[in-house]
């Protein structure tokens, strides 16, 4: 699993033509889901800063500025497509899935799966093209059911 999880962030330093690189893309997704119930929690916050750490294996302070910058877009951005579209066109169907699964357990980790979470996944999912039998699996195995 931490090897499927690095893989998601092992494209550094290739940047889009929306300024936007895909390990950023997959850190506003996770940062989108923590903020999807209007609820800051900490569990939720420790969760997406350990998945980015596991994922992209950078030090603390490249870590901060990673980010940082997916803070930024995510606050910037109008719509998960600009994100989704950079996830696409570099993530293999196994790397989304991983992706996926990842979504889940930042919604689970305050102990509770908001609606507006399980939506919001839902969508990302949607928009990266996994079919639904793999966001339910993906929901499942986080779960441990």
């Amino acid at each position: 699993m931490l090897k499927a999880l690095k893989s998601l962030f092992d494209r550094s330093g290739e940047d889009q033509p929306t300024g936007h690189s895909v390990e950023v893309a997959a850190a506003a997704l996770l940062i989108e889901v923590g903020r999807a119930d209007y609820e800051s929690d900490a569990d939720e916050q420790k969760a997406i800063i350990e998945a980015i750490r596991l994922g992209s294996g950078l030090e603390d302070g490249e870590l901060e500025s990673l980010v940082a910058s997916a803070q930024e877009s995510a606050e910037r951005s109008t719509s998960l497509y600009e994100f989704t579209t950079l996830i696409n066109a570099e993530y293999s169907m196994d790397e989304k899935f991983v992706l996926i699964k990842t979504l889940w357990r930042v919604a689970a980790a305050d102990g509770d799966i908001h609606r507006y979470e399980d939506h919001l996944i839902r969508r990302i999912a949607d928009l990266l093209y996994v079919p639904h039998s793999d966001f339910i699996r993906a929901k499942l195995e986080v779960l441990g059911t």
